[in-house]
Protein backbone atom coordinates (compact mmCIF):
# COMPACT_ATOMS: atom_id res chain seq x y z
CA UNK A 1 0.00 0.00 0.00
CA UNK A 2 1.63 3.42 -1.04
CA UNK A 3 1.72 6.38 1.81
CA UNK A 4 -0.72 9.05 1.88
CA UNK A 5 1.27 12.23 0.90
CA UNK A 6 1.22 14.68 4.19
CA UNK A 7 -0.63 18.09 2.25
CA UNK A 8 -0.26 20.12 5.62
CA UNK A 9 3.54 19.87 5.53
CA UNK A 10 3.66 20.40 1.55
CA UNK A 11 1.38 23.26 2.02
CA UNK A 12 3.45 24.14 5.60
CA UNK A 13 6.45 24.63 3.46
CA UNK A 14 4.88 26.42 0.35
CA UNK A 15 3.70 29.28 3.14
CA UNK A 16 7.58 29.66 4.45
CA UNK A 17 8.87 29.70 1.20
CA UNK A 18 6.48 32.54 0.68
CA UNK A 19 7.26 34.36 3.90
CA UNK A 20 10.91 33.94 3.29
CA UNK A 21 10.96 35.38 -0.68
CA UNK A 22 8.86 38.05 0.59
CA UNK A 23 10.53 39.15 3.43
CA UNK A 24 13.86 39.30 1.15
CA UNK A 25 12.15 41.00 -1.22
CA UNK A 26 11.16 44.19 1.65
CA UNK A 27 14.93 43.47 2.60
CA UNK A 28 15.73 44.19 -0.94
CA UNK A 29 13.51 47.26 -1.18
CA UNK A 30 14.70 48.43 2.48
CA UNK A 31 18.41 48.61 1.17
CA UNK A 32 17.52 50.44 -2.11
CA UNK A 33 15.40 53.41 -0.39
CA UNK A 34 18.50 53.76 1.88
CA UNK A 35 20.61 54.15 -0.83
CA UNK A 36 18.73 56.47 -2.21
CA UNK A 37 18.68 58.19 0.67
CA UNK A 38 22.55 57.93 0.97
CA UNK A 39 22.79 59.43 -3.04
CA UNK A 40 24.49 55.96 -4.11
CA UNK A 41 22.63 54.04 -6.68
CA UNK A 42 23.32 51.20 -8.77
CA UNK A 43 22.73 52.97 -11.86
CA UNK A 44 26.21 52.62 -12.53
CA UNK A 45 27.85 50.16 -11.29
CA UNK A 46 27.66 48.07 -15.34
CA UNK A 47 29.88 51.38 -16.19
CA UNK A 48 33.73 50.24 -15.99
CA UNK A 49 35.51 53.16 -17.24
CA UNK A 50 33.71 55.87 -15.73
CA UNK A 51 33.18 57.50 -18.61
CA UNK A 52 29.14 58.89 -19.63
CA UNK A 53 28.29 57.10 -22.86
CA UNK A 54 25.08 59.22 -23.70
CA UNK A 55 25.31 61.50 -26.39
CA UNK A 56 28.47 60.31 -27.69
CA UNK A 57 26.67 59.78 -31.05
CA UNK A 58 24.62 60.97 -34.06
CA UNK A 59 24.79 64.67 -31.78
CA UNK A 60 27.05 66.29 -34.33
CA UNK A 61 24.05 67.00 -36.86
CA UNK A 62 22.00 68.52 -34.45
CA UNK A 63 24.41 70.84 -33.40
CA UNK A 64 25.58 72.47 -36.62
CA UNK A 65 22.64 74.47 -36.92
Amino acid sequence: MARKPNYDYEKRRKEIDRKKKQEEKRAKKREATLREADGTTDDTAGDSDGEDDEGDEGDEEDTEE
